[in-house]
């Protein structure tokens, strides 16, 4: 297949395993299960690259297809030539194929299709061709006058002719590829304020310049969203005199002829009429498009890192969300995220009923045995993580606190889906238990939030929503997988993002779990209602069952690999249930390659797969998450005024933009760490170095309590 060979120059990749993989995407399998338990038909191609090739091949498909519709097109006005079609079929880019077909479009009457109605085309052609003196030209096109008037003399008759000309100029695909890239290469996008009395976030572009090939994605966003606000008015600035002269030359009529100096300055209006504005806009949509593309990709690593923070397991914890007139709503949950009660406390002002509100929150936390606080991270969060650590003082046990991002409980607790798993409750309440909930498990609780909520991108409701719902879905399908999925404990929002599954198929299972009370293996999966088998192939290896049955259903094997792990351990002489994770490991870990692909071949299965079925039997039940770094919980709270420059602090990263990374540090606000204080070494970008949740050192280096806004470097703190 032409695509593929397309696809295999490009990526590096060898043919074969790409039309594999290829294949196993049409047959509707998904990313993850191709690249988790099909290796060895793709020569174990990644996640990346398997999305890589369908977004790759669906780009070249609708490409083809196009191809076809504007051939067919163009056959049908009778205007195909054997050159043409060549030209088309050979296009590798969309903007090429629109550039050939951009004359033969269906268009509204334009002064050029006006013209040739009135039958001055060949003049047109004249003008190009023949060598005329004043007196000839004079003549010639008083040939072309009509006796309806529609020509009413021959200056009608030369205008008309150079409207032709210049709509010609303006639609010649080779000419139009060269300014568009030439623009692009020179061009300096200008800002200007609409008015510069007003005061906005934009001053800094009220009279700005920049070439268009050293723009940033982010800046293009901004002054996007300026012009967008009408704050700014944007200019593309291109070599006007340059690149007339590229066109004039290309269209000249012969030396000497007196129609010479009609032909420029035809050419020069198609260029200012007809072309630049369509050029600026393709322009400035091409830096929109980059600049989304980065902005979603920069959202998305966010998103998958902030999916994968470390979860806090077997705590009994107590949500705070936090709030000043309404009060701070309470919510304590078991280890199993269960509801177990719910409180309204006014420490805050304007009641500030703190001994009442120390009172009854020791209360909770003394009858329901309470491990920890998660408080939100919003509206009044300062006074409340205040009131929180005094009163955690006072408790003879340890019990701690944390604060824990708050971003989208909100539109969770308001949800449709809030509103199904707890009628009874307010919104707030349900926010407290969204906030408690997402500090025992990120990723359980945030699959319930629509992604674009969670702010943890740059400008994420100025790109293409339609791109960005698209992209995060795909992170968070993958984080999910990735993972793994509890079958007995798992919410419905959970399981839809697993392997094969659908929303209705996951709520089936839910279903079935509640009326049978566990699965007891994975197998029962095929007695659920819309669940066929070949979504069962698509989700089984995704899914876990603790304490099940079968001990292989609380590993990532798949069970289609069931009998060669079993032939697996009695090659080894081992029996897995009464042998100890250590001594399998161990086992494990004294295989050469050798031993492995000898193995491999004895029970008939590839090497990567028998490589998987090694580490899963070596750590059974295991969550990526576990070898984060932990929660890190606090007794006692950091005021900003504690804050000095110099000081050596630990934080955690909120946010990674293009111009650095914001870091909590504890107190309250979250500092600012610029890229150029990330890394002694030059970074190209900060995602280079930190990713959302990661543990940093920090030195404070500058202090603005006034704006509350705190300067950090990671690079002096070392």
């Amino acid at each position: 297949m032409d695509l593929i060979k397309q696809i295999a120059r490009e990526s590096k990749l060898p043919e074969k395993y790409l039309t594999a993989a290829l294949q196993l995407l049409d047959e509707g399998n998904t990313v993850p299960f191709i690249s988790r338990y099909r290796k060895e038909v793709t020569g174990e191609m990644d996640e990346n690259q398997l999305r890589f090739l369908e977004e790759r091949m669906a780009y070249l498909r609708n490409l083809e297809k196009r191809k076809q519709d504007v051939i067919a097109s163009i056959e049908e006005q009778g205007k195909l030539t054997s050159e043409l079609n060549e030209k088309i079929s050979k296009a590798t880019i969309l903007q090429e194929v629109e550039d050939l077909y951009l004359p033969y479009r269906p268009k509204r009457r334009t002064r050029a299709s006006i013209a040739k109605e009135k039958g001055l085309e060949p003049l047109a052609i004249l003008l190009l061709q023949q060598i005329f003196t004043k007196e000839s030209l004079q003549k010639a096109a008083e040939g072309f006058i009509t006796e309806d008037g529609s020509v009413a003399d021959a200056a009608a008759a030369l205008t008309g002719a150079q409207d032709i000309l210049a709509e010609k100029v303006a639609e010649d695909a080779e000419l139009r590829t060269w300014v568009r890239n030439y623009s692009f290469n020179q061009a300096i996008l200008k800002s200007q304020a609409v008015d510069a009395e007003k005061v906005s976030d934009f001053t800094g572009y009220y009279d700005y310049e920049e070439p268009v090939l050293r723009l940033p994605p982010h800046r293009v966003l901004a002054l996007n969203r300026g012009e967008t606000e009408g704050f700014l008015k944007l200019k593309l600035v291109t070599p006007r005199e340059f690149i007339l002269n590229r066109l004039q030359l290309a269209y000249q009529a012969p030396n000497g002829s007196a129609a010479a100096e009609l032909v420029a300055a035809a050419a020069a209006d198609g260029y200012d009429r007809l072309m630049t504005p369509s050029i600026e806009r393709d322009i400035r949509t091409a830096l929109t498009e980059k600049a989304e593309i980065h902005a979603i990709e920069s959202f998305a690593e966010n998103m998958r890192n902030l999916l994968l923070q470390s979860t806090v397991r077997n705590r009994v914890v107590m949500g705070v969300d936090p709030a000043f007139r309404t009060g701070c709503k309470l919510a304590v949950v078991d280890d199993t995220g269960k509801l177990l009660d719910l409180a309204v406390i006014y420490p805050t002002p304007p009641h500030r009923e703190t001994e009442q509100s120390a009172a009854k929150i020791t209360e909770m936390i003394e009858k329901h045995q309470v491990d920890c606080l998660a408080i939100g991270n919003g509206t009044a969060s300062r006074e409340t993580e205040f009131f929180v650590a005094e009163t955690l003082k006072k408790i003879p046990r340890p019990v701690f606190y944390t604060i824990v991002n708050e971003a989208g409980a909100s539109v969770y607790s308001a949800s449709k889906l809030a509103g199904e798993e707890f009628p009874a409750l307010d919104v707030s309440e349900r926010s407290a238990i969204s906030i408690a909930r997402r500090l025992q498990d990120p990723l359980a609780e945030l699959v319930k939030i629509d992604p674009k909520s969670i702010g943890v991108g740059l400008y994420q409701h100025d790109v293409n929503q339609k791109q960005l719902g698209k992209k995060l879905d795909t992170v968070v399908e993958s984080v999910v997988n990735h993972v793994g999925v509890d079958l007995n404990t798992a919410s419905p929002s959970l399981l839809q993002y697993v392997s094969g599954l659908k929303a209705n198929v996951a709520k089936n299972i839910v279903a079935y779990r509640e009326q049978n009370q566990r699965f007891k293996k994975r197998s029962e999966l095929k007695k659920v209602a819309g669940l066929g088998a070949q979504s069962f192939i698509q989700a089984a290896g995704f899914l876990r069952i603790v304490d099940g049955d079968e001990p292989f259903d609380n590993t990532p094997i798949h069970p289609e690999s069931y009998p060669a792990a079993k032939d697996l351990l009695a090659m080894l002489k081992i029996r897995w249930d009464k042998v100890g994770i250590a001594e399998f490991t161990a086992v494990q870990k004294s295989l050469t390659d050798r031993d492995v692909e000898h193995l491999a071949e004895t029970i008939q299965i590839g090497v990567p797969t028998l490589r998987d079925i090694l580490e899963a039997l070596a750590r059974p039940g295991r969550d990526p998450r576990d070898d984060l770094p932990p929660v890190v919980f606090s007794r006692d709270v950091l005021n900003i005024e504690d804050v000095k420059v110099g000081m050596i602090l630990q934080g955690i990263v909120r946010n990674v933009i293009d111009f650095g990374c914001f870091v909590d540090i504890g107190v309250h606000q979250d500092g600012l760490v610029h890229v150029s204080e990330i890394s002694h070494s030059r970074i190209s970008h900060p995602s280079n170095a930190v990713k959302v949740g990661d543990h940093v050192q920090v030195m404070v280096i500058s202090l603005d309590k006034q704006r509350n806004r705190i300067g950090l470097s990671m690079k002096q703190a070392k």
